[in-house]
């Protein structure tokens, strides 16, 4: 006799802990797979074993809501399967029914599911300049693993640059843990900050965060400039400092500051590669500049039972997660015919997020004329070394104006990253030389593994027993 299958959650960070509460209250065993060694995600990421931190001291201004979401964790042990280390590389269709192939512990594991629920997050979206691949340059979102997991920073003088809240709360949090932060680049002009103001109406508690991490980084010496561009890191071998451009009254004027490390990113970018290879239909999503998985309200996708929730859904913040991942597991039961009475609260509580994070896109706007001045040695495709200059004269050679065109004619994207750390600058590469909205250059379509995984990790496939 053949066991049912169990509905499956890849990811725990906000919205895949959410989801499986809902799913355990419902009288169901969720599969929980976590990349992660403990459940938190990135934004309430925990280290392995707990170095003496308080919640306070880790997660400063949301620790309560960190504190609350771990133990919810913690009392939902008993009730799912949880398996952390657990790299899910590819959604397939086998010959019994949908299938999950996952890595665990130098293994690969085929899992069966009847319902999956992908919460897999996002990634730091970054962009080209001279000297980003230099040993020392970090993405924002690396610098804050380093801090919360490993209790250590990226360097003794750091400079963080980009935009978005991100970028002050990381290097907030640098700060309170007593790094040198030289400086804070933010490449939005300062009149974009306007929009904060119709913001705090709405969010007064968002703003006023905002401007008490301002405020302490400019009381400590912190400098902070704004309308930024880099042009180029000091130092070959490791980083010694940064060059970059701003706008001022009176001109541009150049500038430099010295440091040993460099945290920078543009916001963050939707992991939706596993929606992809699940077969969901896609959206372009103008705000983010990204194509995102076709889904209602709750998380439905075009897909029968794959559901999407959190961030890799659409970038809107932890506490949209939360409410999405449940929103999630809330159209699961309903789809399996259990009745859910609180959907109408749960879509409320996310519309006005998602209210409040469209002003916030306007404060932090994209760099959209990133490439105009950016050299054509720069690096576009670290894997695989592709510099602007030949992505632009394979462009130009190939009349391309589709961005599988492009993978194809150069290589770019299809390295060890798959194009999750290249795609965004290569999507607006071409859509800048073609005239084009990034929309319009389409996506560059999944290819399993999603992510790196090791030569020989084993030829046997282990299937889950069900019998």
């Amino acid at each position: 006799m053949t066991e049912p299958l169990q509905p499956v959650i890849v990811g725990a960070g906000p919205a895949g802990i959410r989801a499986a509460e809902r799913l355990v209250r419902a009288g169901l065993r969720p599969i929980v797979l976590d990349e992660g060694q403990r459940a938190g995600g990135q934004i309430y990421r925990r280290p392995l074993i707990d170095d003496g931190r308080s919640y306070r001291s880790r997660y400063g201004s949301e620790a309560g809501k960190a504190r609350r979401l771990h133990e919810a964790f913690e009392a939902l042990l008993p009730a799912i399967d949880y398996r952390p280390e657990t790299l899910v590389w590819n959604v397939s269709a086998a010959e019994h029914g949908n299938q999950l192939d996952v890595l665990l512990a130098g293994v690969h594991w085929q899992i069966g599911f009847s319902q999956l629920i992908l919460c897999t997050g996002a990634t730091d979206r970054v962009l080209p300049f001279p000297g980003w691949t230099t040993p020392g340059v970090y993405t924002l979102g690396a610098s804050q693993v380093a801090l919360k997991a490993q209790g250590c920073t990226i360097g003794d003088r750091i400079v963080f640059m980009g935009s978005g809240p991100l970028l002050y709360l990381v290097a907030w949090q640098y700060m309170k843990a007593g790094a040198c932060v030289e400086a804070v680049l933010d490449t939005a002009p300062i009149t974009s900050k306007r929009h904060l103001l119709s913001l705090a109406i709405h969010a007064p508690r968002i703003v006023g965060l905002g401007v008490f991490y301002g405020l302490q980084l400019q009381l400590a010496g912190v400098k902070i400039r704004n309308g930024v561009r880099p042009e180029a890191v000091l130092g070959t071998g490791q980083v010694e400092g940064l060059r970059f451009r701003r706008r001022a009254s009176k001109g541009e004027v150049v500038e430099t500051v010295s440091c040993d490390a460099l945290a920078y990113g543009f916001a963050l970018r939707p992991e939706t590669q596993l929606a992809d290879l699940a077969g969901c239909r896609f959206c372009f999503d103008e705000r983010d500049r990204v194509w995102l998985p076709e889904r209602d309200a709750m998380g439905r996708t075009s897909r029968a039972n794959v559901y999407v929730a959190g961030d890799g859904s659409g970038i809107a913040g932890a506490d949209a997660a939360e409410v999405s991942g449940e929103l999630a597991a809330a159209a699961l039961l309903e789809d399996a015919g259990k009745a859910s009475a609180d959907g109408a609260r749960l879509l409320a509580a996310r519309e006005a997020i998602l209210r409040q994070r469209d002003i916030l896109e306007r404060a932090f706007p994209f760099p959209v004329d990133w490439f105009e001045r950016v050299p054509d040695e720069t690096t576009l495709c670290r894997c695989e070394e592709i510099t602007i200059a030949e992505g632009r004269r394979a462009i130009a050679s190939g009349s391309i104006s589709e961005i599988n065109r492009l993978k194809a004619l150069s290589r770019v994207g299809m390295g060890r990253c798959q194009g999750r750390m290249c795609s965004a600058a290569a999507t607006e590469l071409l859509s800048g030389l073609c005239g084009v909205s990034p929309g319009e250059v389409g996506r560059l379509r999944a290819q399993a593994p999603v992510k790196p995984i090791p030569l020989g990790f084993g030829a046997a496939v282990k299937a889950e027993a069900r019998s």
